[in-house]
């Protein structure tokens, strides 16, 4: 099991920059693939940037790519979102979640763990 807790939200504003955050504990980070995604009110949880085991593959979603940037740091156990040239649809609570199942999909239900997640708000 792996516990995951999300930091770094906040209000920005349109064009700004983010990062989030997400600290694991528990067992092995490594053993893990990790994602973001967000859930925006009234609208399906969706997948945002997911990174592999080791760190060395990366995959946005098509809305993201471009201004966003999954990494992670194993001997930290954290993994990071940073989000560049927000716009005021990227409002949303993102998740971070992580996953033993292989190969990774954006499938949110294939996802193991998650976070409590984190608002990021864009407000001008």
């Amino acid at each position: 099991q792996v516990q995951l807790v999300e930091s770094g939200g906040g209000l920005v504003q349109p064009g700004g920059s983010l990062r989030l955050s997400c600290v694991a504990s528990g067992r092995t980070f490594s053993n893990y693939a990790m994602a973001w995604f967000r859930q925006a009110p009234g609208k399906e949880r969706e997948f945002v940037a997911a990174i592999t085991r080791s760190g060395d593959i990366t995959y946005y979603a098509t809305s993201v790519k471009g201004r966003f940037t999954i990494s992670r740091d194993n001997a930290e156990k954290t993994v990071y979102l940073q989000m560049n040239s927000l716009k005021p649809e990227d409002t949303a609570v993102y998740y971070c979640a992580g996953s033993t199942r292989s190969p990774i999909e954006s499938n949110s239900r294939s996802w193991n763990y998650w976070g409590q997640g984190t608002q990021v708000t864009l407000s001008s």
